[in-house]
């Protein structure tokens, strides 16, 4: 990225609601040239130059989407505030691009009213969900996601509309928001957006914000539209009545949505010559083999009840992998010592098998509509714990399994699916940051990893989101040879 070109400094930071959607957000800079590191904490900005001087945007990978409005302010306050002292340009807050969020969890309308807390206010906030290289689309407000070879509207989508924690009931993003703050909402249709020149959907935007808007949600529909966007919100960062990129205390522009935050600015930066060409993806030369080391088996962790990955799960299974079901009623048992013998139990089953070469899954369910989803919830239930502390209560479970397995059998590569127990599973292993290692599909890239511990530093990681990749994508993570340094 040249000097002359785009200022100096942090131009994107942002935060991750959960961890598979955190490395969608490193992925859509990273591969188009962006030099972008995700971290599993704030980094201060001494770290930043003593460690990572080449980083241009900086993400946080976090847990929010599943936590209450009361935890939310508790997590995203310290890192909006850790996050304000790298005086990025931008913060957008990263949301899955299916929007899955409420009131009560993982709600975006609160985020919103936070990050306008911490960072000061802007003209607007600006709302985008659609993604179109992830088949996500928001037409007229509504949005539409791509799912097992068609288009769903959002409350029609065979898996969203299902979600066990937070199903999408509503499809007009506007309304969906407006049960979740009390922030004046305006929008950009695909009619105010047709026009090639800025000047126009400049002057749509003053007129919704001349409403009183404060919050405005952009629709999207293909590439042009994106790249558009991304022209309007790096123009609208760099207002020169705001200061910013002039007054190094004037506020960020803050911004809420999916990863089609990043591919609108990544691909207005390089429509424009502004970043450099991204260098090759690591070159493929063979399967089987990782980093020029001998054939290495593949640990795979799914705490996903999509039947996107109950697809994958089955395919993977078909063609020589191990599966093994994790008990979840009895590792999710209020009496620890049940809870850690089953825990021991499957780690050995699950290290025997690697030992020998094999490639191996641990998977809480097989698609949303497997038994012991409702079971597992009245077993919460009981014990007075809410249903969407399952995903804490298994993915640490499954986190400490995942350290000692990498441990005992030098494992190199790990498949994590799921998003909303991969943030808790993640925490467990102890990671410091990780940059893009290789694309592979979409959503699902494949990362390094940095980390104090030997056994875990330059570990090859994927975290793959409930909907992304097609039914061969955990034989594809298995095969995938990539070169190290």
């Amino acid at each position: 990225m040249t000097s002359a070109s785009l200022p100096q400094g942090v131009l994107l930071a942002f935060y991750g609601d959960d961890f598979t959607g955190s490395t969608d957000a490193m992925e859509a800079l990273a591969k188009s040239g962006v030099k972008t590191v995700l971290f599993l904490e704030p980094p201060t900005p001494e770290l930043l130059v003593e460690r990572f001087p080449h980083v241009e945007c900086v993400g946080v990978a976090g847990i929010s989407r599943s936590l209450s409005p009361e935890a939310m302010e508790q997590e995203l306050i310290p890192v909006f505030e850790a996050l304000h002292k790298l005086k990025p340009r931008m913060v957008h807050y990263k949301v899955c691009s299916t929007f899955d969020s409420s009131p009560q969890t993982g709600s975006i309308g609160k985020a919103i009213e936070l990050g306008l807390a911490v960072f000061g206010e802007r003209r607007f906030v600006p709302v985008l969900a659609g993604v179109p290289v992830l088949g996500r689309y928001t037409v007229f407000g509504h949005h539409f996601a791509y799912s097992m070879g068609d288009v769903h509207r959002l409350d029609r989508h065979p898996v969203m509309s299902r979600h066990p924690v937070t199903p999408m009931a509503e499809a007009d993003l506007r309304l969906h928001l407006a049960k979740q703050t009390d922030k004046r909402l305006g929008h950009l249709s695909v009619l105010d957006l047709q026009s090639k020149e800025l000047t126009t959907v400049q002057q749509r935007l003053e007129s919704v914000l001349n409403t009183g808007s404060r919050v405005v949600l952009f629709d999207v529909i293909d590439d042009a539209m994106q790249l558009r966007i991304g022209e309007l919100l790096w123009h609208e960062a760099m207002r020169e009545e705001e200061g910013s990129g002039q007054n190094p205390e004037a506020p960020p522009l803050f911004a809420a949505g999916s990863s089609g935050v990043e591919y609108a600015l990544a691909g207005y930066w390089k429509e424009q010559g502004l970043i450099a060409p991204a260098p090759p993806a690591p070159a493929a030369a063979g399967k089987g083999d990782f980093s020029g080391q001998n054939p290495q088996p593949l640990l795979v962790l799914s705490g996903s009840c999509s039947p996107v990955t109950e697809g994958q799960i089955h395919y993977a299974l078909d063609h020589g992998f191990i599966g093994l079901r994790a008990p979840v009623l009895q590792l999710a048992d209020t009496d620890t010592s049940v809870a850690e013998e089953v825990e021991s139990r499957l780690m050995d089953q699950a290290a025997e098998a690697l030992r020998t070469g094999r490639n191996v899954i641990i998977y809480t369910s097989l698609g949303p509509q497997d038994d012991t989803i409702p079971l597992l919830k009245q077993q919460l239930a009981d014990a007075g714990i809410e249903p969407s502390e399952s995903g804490k209560l298994l993915g640490s479970r499954l986190g400490r399994m995942a350290r000692k397995l990498i441990g005992l059998c030098q494992l190199r590569r790990l498949l994590v699916a799921g998003g909303d127990t991969s943030g808790y599973l993640i925490q467990e292993l102890g990671i410091m940051a990780m940059e893009l290692q290789a694309p592979l599909v979409p959503g699902g890239p494949l990362c390094k990893v940095y980390a104090e511990d030997e056994a875990l530093n330059g570990l090859e990681l994927c975290l793959k989101g409930g909907q992304v990749g097609p039914p061969d994508f955990f034989v594809k993570v298995m095969e995938e040879r990539t070169i190290g340094p």
